[in-house]
């Protein structure tokens, strides 16, 4: 399930609790973003379970990305630690993000 952020507030709670996560910018009329992020979402379920997805509407939502300096849909923040590691707009290729994930995933949640 794709749980949908509605306040900095909560953008700063999400990055502080989780051990890694993705937060997914975007918005209604991005066309691009609507077929991207089932796609995400899928990468995310079956190779990191353990990685939650968030989703942020920038048109709704435009201080949480202005705070992130996202100014282009889609982008694609992922933090690992609290701390932003990896950073994707616009053109994100499934594959290349799964190999860029999987070193630091494997590295926090295995023994």
């Amino acid at each position: 399930m794709i749980q949908e952020i509605n306040s900095f507030n909560e953008f700063k709670s999400i990055i502080f609790k989780e051990k890694a996560v993705l937060i997914y910018f975007s918005n209604n009329t991005c066309n691009v973003c609507k077929v991207l992020k089932p796609k995400i979402h899928e990468l995310l379920t079956t190779y990191f379970p353990l990685m939650p997805m968030y989703f942020c509407d920038t048109s709704e939502r435009p201080e949480i990305a202005a705070q992130n300096s996202v100014f282009t849909v889609p982008t694609i923040l992922i933090f690992f630690d609290h701390k932003e590691f990896i950073r994707k707009s616009r053109s994100i290729g499934i594959g290349e993000l799964q190999k860029e994930i999987e070193r630091p995933y494997l590295l926090m949640f295995t023994n």
